[in-house]
């Protein structure tokens, strides 16, 4: 009997809600990136106006250069924990179709990290305007133009690298693998982009922690005019990711 898609993300998020690792995750995801925002905003609130243009929603945003790890090790495991147990192949038994099961696993990680980014988001907002109030400068409200839409971007752009992460964790079957693989594509590859011949620039327009991230900002930056257009860039990209991860899963033997 062919087990229908809705039973197979039904069964994916009970086996993702029974990890403790899952709730460790998402309570570290909080805790650091709140606590980030905080120290970081209390240090920008002493240093204002600074030498840059004042960006409060930007700034107290920041914390997605440690939140997208921590998300990224969230959608690893909704795959890679399955493979270090063995448990895979009792789930390719009750759902004998790659593509829904691993669909199924798509959609759950999706989920939880637009809830778990958009969350992460306004709090961060939302804590690091009070810090800037408290210290008496000048700080942005949900209402000013083109914070909401930097705040909400921000979430998307989380839940973007969660499902690259969810891609990777398919390709390489291992917790280490997959998220050294994501540390080079946030961290290393836009700190050696210098390095870089001339006909790659292009792609830095759409690479995560470099073009894409413009969207936490509303400041305009000159280098990246378009935000939401880097932004959808690096979704296609993560498309991408997502599309190989399925050929890969249907074609070998588990």
């Amino acid at each position: 009997m062919s087990v229908s898609f809705a039973h197979s993300v039904h069964a994916e998020w009970i086996k993702l809600r029974s990890l403790r690792s899952t709730w460790y995750t998402l309570a570290c995801l909080f805790a650091v990136g709140l606590g980030i925002t905080v120290l970081a905003m209390n240090a920008a609130a002493k240093q204002y106006p600074g030498d840059d243009p004042w960006d409060p929603t930007g700034r107290s945003l920041t914390s997605y250069i440690v939140a997208q790890l921590i998300i990224g090790v969230l959608g690893i495991l909704v795959v890679t924990s399955e493979h270090a147990t063995g448990l895979i192949r009792t789930s390719l038994t009750a759902t004998p179709r790659r593509h829904r099961l691993l669909a199924a696993k798509v959609a759950v990680a999706v989920a939880v990290a637009v809830v778990a980014g958009q969350l992460l988001m306004f709090g961060a907002f939302l804590a690091g305007q009070a810090v800037l109030a408290a210290h008496g400068v000048p700080h942005a409200r949900l209402g000013d133009a083109g914070v909401l839409s930097a705040v909400a971007g921000g979430g998307l752009y989380l839940a973007a690298i969660a499902l690259l992460a969810v891609g990777l964790g398919t390709i390489m079957r291992a917790t280490a693998g997959a998220l050294a693989t994501l540390v080079g594509i946030v961290f290393l590859v836009p700190g050696f982009a210098g390095l870089f011949p001339a006909w790659l620039h292009g792609l830095l327009f759409y690479w995560p922690t470099l073009g894409a991230a413009a969207v936490f900002k509303t400041v305009p930056d000159p280098d990246f005019p378009h935000p939401w257009l880097n932004l959808a860039g690096m979704c296609l990209g993560v498309a991408a990711v997502l599309a190989a991860a399925f050929v890969v899963f249907r074609r070998r033997d588990v």
